[in-house]
């Protein structure tokens, strides 16, 4: 009973011995999982790198900016023009007091446009500049879709992959056991060949998936650089299911493609404004000082003088000029529009087509989830079953798990393609910029 007490001792003072480096161990594994998990490239992480510092963003917000800055300049008037000249001045002797016409003229003239020319012009200006804000957004909700379409395909890619390594190690175990009825004299050669031409047929199609998800990886580094190189996250994004299609219908004149090409319908109606003025007079208004040299003949000194004028267009001939421009700007107005109306339309093909994609995919992933996945898994186990026991043939087990890793891979292919609808959709919606950042699910 005493040695039996010490032995216990001993062992309790082993065991808080070692609590430190028990601690310790289980410290450097939450470490090495946290790098892991930091490691991996989130779609959210895809996102927010994307929308940084894209170029094509950085561009169209300078644009937006420069016409901004130049709707305030097109909307002022031109500079005023100084006037400084002798005039009269006799050539044979260059004598500026001899002749009493002779003057020196200084002077400054302004010019005022037609009509209400300058605030037509500067509203014009404005509204591409708006036009130009909202094409900023659209492009920014074009990377985001585009970043979402090859985030996905790299999921599935990768996803496909993880499948194809699992199956493998199932073909491996075929190829075992056919050796081994080969050997036994109960299945053919042709069975153990037919076996090992498949697992060679599943390496080829692994290093074709390896193939797709390096070009995804390419398509991200343009965005991404470096970090396209990452591994992607197994969690698959949770997207919220789109609004209905009517909502979303009535909502496409509000997304940044449309609003833009309102924008750009008002501005040639602003210049279509701009060109009804030119029938109206612009002139210049100019003041002089006239400075004269010499003596009059009773030797008073000559006066100096000043002038005012003004100077008007005359638009009477009209046919060949402001009716000719009139006629241009309607018709690059009514261009506008139909360039709109084009944009809108195309909009709603896309509505309606990616929402009978996604409404289609979802009814294919509940039939996968439900009934295929099980179904072929347990026909898969039973052909093997019935292969072991010589009731089928080698054939009918290989054709049943061929039929089970397609399904596993057409399953996560299905998934994909809805998620790739939905973004598309939420593209359409144009205001949920955040939803596919929320936490995954797990695969």
């Amino acid at each position: 009973m005493f040695v039996c007490r010490i032995k216990m001792y001993y062992r309790q003072m082993t065991v808080l011995q070692c609590l430190p480096e028990i601690f310790l161990l289980l410290a450097l594994l939450l470490v090495a999982n946290n790098l892991q998990a930091a490691s991996v490239l989130t779609l959210a992480e895809a996102e927010q790198l994307a929308l940084a510092e894209d170029p094509a963003v950085v561009a169209s917000r300078a644009r937006a900016e420069a016409l901004r800055e130049q709707s305030i300049a097109s909307g002022q008037l031109p500079d005023p023009k100084l006037l400084l000249g002798m005039w009269n001045v006799p050539v044979n002797d260059f004598s500026v007091s001899r002749e009493p016409t002779t003057q020196l003229r200084t002077g400054i003239t302004q010019a005022f446009p037609r009509g209400n020319t300058l605030e037509y012009r500067q509203r014009s200006t404005e509204w591409l500049g708006k036009a130009e804000e909202s094409i900023t957004q659209g492009t920014r909700l074009q990377i985001q879709r585009d970043v979402r379409q090859v985030w996905l395909e790299l999921y599935y890619q990768q996803r496909a992959a993880g499948i194809i390594e699992q199956s493998r190690d199932l073909f491996q175990q075929l190829v075992d056991i056919t050796r081994s009825h080969f050997a036994s004299g109960r299945v053919s050669q042709q069975d153990v060949l037919q076996a090992q031409l498949e697992l060679s047929r599943l390496d080829d199609r692994a290093t074709r998936i390896q193939k797709q998800a390096d070009i995804q990886r390419a398509k991200l580094g343009r965005w991404l650089g470096e970090r396209a190189w990452a591994p992607v996250d197994e969690r698959f994004p949770v997207i919220p299911s789109p609004l209905s299609r009517e909502i979303l219908r009535t909502d496409l004149p509000s997304h940044p493609i449309i609003e833009a090409a309102n924008a750009r319908v008002e501005a040639r109606q602003q210049l279509v404004k701009v060109a009804r003025e030119q029938y109206k007079p612009g002139f210049n208004v100019g003041v002089q000082y006239r400075k004269r040299f010499g003596d009059n003949p009773d030797n008073t000194s000559r006066n100096d003088m000043m002038a005012a004028m003004v100077t008007l267009d005359l638009p009477i001939f009209t046919d060949k000029r402001q009716d000719k421009q009139l006629a241009a700007s309607q018709s690059l107005a009514d261009a506008a529009i139909q360039a709109r109306e084009e944009r809108l339309r195309e909009l709603q093909r896309m509505l309606d087509s990616e929402y009978a994609r996604w409404k289609r995919l979802g009814e294919q992933e509940v039939l996968y989830r439900d009934n295929l996945l099980q179904e072929a898994h347990a026909n898969a186990d039973a052909a093997l079953s019935s292969y072991q026991n010589g009731i089928n043939e080698f054939t009918t087990l290989m054709r049943a798990r061929l039929m089970e890793l397609d399904v596993r891979l057409q399953d996560i292919r299905i998934r994909v393609d809805r998620a790739k609808a939905a973004a598309r959709l939420l593209f359409l919606a144009a205001g949920e910029t955040d939803a596919l950042n929320q936490p995954g699910e797990a695969p």
